[in-house]
């Protein structure tokens, strides 16, 4: 790769970042493991990086390797975990803040169903672009969403509370 090609990917790199960290911690929920998708993300654009400089949008080209690796990884994980032990998930903490309650709830969904969320409406994407990044139907993303919505719905009960504190 030519040096103003690698220039140009590290200028990518620092200008994005923050931004594909914070949706990996949103998917994944751990501090370790999102800095690990995020580098990993960036691994994988920095092999293709001619082809990415090339796309017309590549913060998008990055989300949507970003959310694919999330959802591989998670799908080899699942098979692991399922073929050795089954471990229960840790109960949400009795009176924590929003955002810890929030991520509690988010860690109860499946991979699919955690990705559609945080691509839906924390990153405000459209039905479509989440179709798109997912490679499913815009059906299977209503679908996705509003079976995970009901989900956080049942576990986060009474958590509106907290938010009348703030």
């Amino acid at each position: 790769m030519p040096p103003d090609n690698e220039h140009d990917f590290e200028a990518f790199a620092r200008a994005s970042q923050h931004t594909l960290y914070r949706t990996a911690y949103l998917l994944c929920g751990d501090a370790d493991a999102a800095r690990d998708l995020t580098q990993t993300t960036l691994a994988k654009l920095f092999q293709y990086w001619r082809r990415v400089a090339a796309a017309d949008h590549p913060h998008a080209y990055a989300k949507t390797v970003l959310t694919r690796t999330f959802l591989s990884e998670r799908r080899r994980g699942l098979r692991a975990l399922v073929a050795h032990r089954h471990v229960d998930p840790p109960p949400p903490p009795r009176h924590p803040d929003l955002r810890v309650t929030l991520l509690a709830a988010l860690s109860t969904l499946p991979p699919r169903g955690r990705a559609v969320v945080v691509l839906r409406y924390w990153e405000d994407l459209s039905v479509e672009a989440v179709a798109g990044l997912m490679r499913c139907s815009e059906g299977t993303v209503k679908s996705q969403c509003s079976r995970a919505l009901s989900r956080l719905r049942s576990e986060l009960g009474d958590a509106e509370i907290y938010t009348a504190e703030r």
